[in-house]
């Protein structure tokens, strides 16, 4: 399916299993913003994502192109499990961080030749990562040509490093490092394996990860217009709110008919 073409209301009632809960951040649980630095996730999104993660057992993961350090400012005060910088650094459910690292003298030079380009243009910035580089230019669309030409240029300087577009900006990164891996390690270890796996995101940089839950016959939800890999779609980051919103009162219903049905069988058994 290239095209998704399914609405809110005809999203799959998550009930009567175990699911893995996987959020993208910018466009998905946050308002894209002009400047990186802007965007924020509403308080009461952040305590529905805190419940969330408590009724799945820890099963929640944020999937984003920025750093872990970041996703954990902006989804606080929940520490989750976490794929940052499309999943070139890694924090499992235990805490335990695991980052690709790019070549120092890669790193430094790329640096400083991103960084002297950006300086003549007006109104791009320069996001740096550590592991990877980010080209925004939301602010200074005339320079879009120049700054995707720029980055192809880098990554045909240095073979070890790739391309990832996104929403008005362009990323640099290390070969291989996708959301879609990200996702499957995740589902490989606990809390996450063995549910059904649903994974919310807005961008090109979701694509991958769209791919890899639907193939593990999962539930992958696009948001906003466009061609997808998604098999189901919502309009709007306040759509995705409203979904969360359903997502847990489902859940917590799950949960009391669980319990009054253990209770009934445990009264049962003693008469």
């Amino acid at each position: 399916m290239t095209q998704a073409a399914y609405e809110h209301s005809t999203l799959p009632a998550l009930s009567g299993g175990l699911y893995a809960f996987f959020f993208d951040v910018d466009g998905t649980l946050a308002a894209i913003q002009p400047r990186p630095e802007d965007v924020f996730i509403p308080e009461t999104v952040r305590s529905h994502l805190s419940q969330l993660s408590e009724l799945s057992h820890g099963a929640l993961a944020l999937v984003s192109g920025r750093p872990i350090a970041q996703l954990d400012l902006l989804a606080a005060p929940l520490i989750a499990p976490a794929a940052g910088v499309h999943g070139a650094e890694r924090r499992d459910a235990h805490g335990e961080i695991q980052r690709v690292a790019l070549d120092a003298d890669v790193e430094q030079a790329l640096r400083h030749q991103l960084q002297d380009a950006v300086a003549q243009w007006p109104g791009t910035q320069l996001e740096i990562k550590g592991m990877a580089f980010a080209l925004h230019y939301r602010q200074a669309m005339q320079y879009e040509q120049a700054v995707l030409q720029l980055a192809e240029q880098a990554v045909a300087q240095f073979p070890a490093l790739a391309l990832q577009p996104g929403k008005c900006v362009v990323e640099i990164k290390p070969q291989g490092i996708n959301k879609g891996a990200a996702i499957e390690a995740f589902m490989r270890e606990a809390p996450f394996t063995g549910r059904i796996p649903v994974f919310i995101g807005d961008d090109l940089t979701d694509e991958k990860g769209f791919l890899a839950v639907n193939a593990m016959q999962g539930i992958s939800v696009k948001i906003g217009e466009g061609s997808s890999q998604a098999r189901y779609r919502l309009k709007g980051v306040n759509e995705v709110y409203q979904w969360l919103e359903q997502i847990l009162l489902q859940l917590k219903q799950d949960k009391t008919t669980s319990v009054r049905s253990q209770g009934y069988e445990s009264l049962s058994g003693r008469i």
